[in-house]
């Protein structure tokens, strides 16, 4: 049981790269990803604080308060100062997690952010 556990939590943290655009469109050359960019997320006053414990990571916080462990991301950037390079924040820190009801526009200011120009790229939607 704690095994297909871990199996699917690592499912769920790997997915976060399906949606990443990844260049050349063609298979003849490596495929490489393109950067991914962040919206900033400011703070709300509808926005919920907690202290962090042990077994604490982003994707379970985001299953927690989102009912979706890929949106972690939102909750790690709204907390860059804490831990930016990990799915794991420090035990005892207070973070902030975004409301639930700012989802839809954060997600859309990601997708703004990461999608592709087609208007400098010939029509390949790749900036060149």
């Amino acid at each position: 049981m704690g095994l297909i556990l871990v199996l699917e939590n690592k499912k769920n943290i790997m997915n976060r790269y399906q949606n990443i655009q990844t260049f050349p469109p063609t298979t003849s050359l490596p495929r490489r990803y393109i950067n991914v960019k962040y919206p900033e997320i400011s703070k709300d006053f509808n926005d919920i604080y907690v202290y962090t414990t042990q077994g604490d990571r982003y994707d379970l916080l985001a299953n927690t308060y989102y009912r979706n462990s890929s949106l972690w991301w939102i909750i790690s950037t709204a907390n860059q100062d804490s831990s930016y390079d990990s799915i794991i924040p420090p035990i005892g820190i207070q973070i902030r997690i975004p409301n639930f009801s700012r989802i839809g526009q954060i997600q859309t200011e990601f997708e703004n952010l990461n999608s592709l120009d087609t208007s400098t790229s010939g029509g390949s939607g790749y900036i060149i």
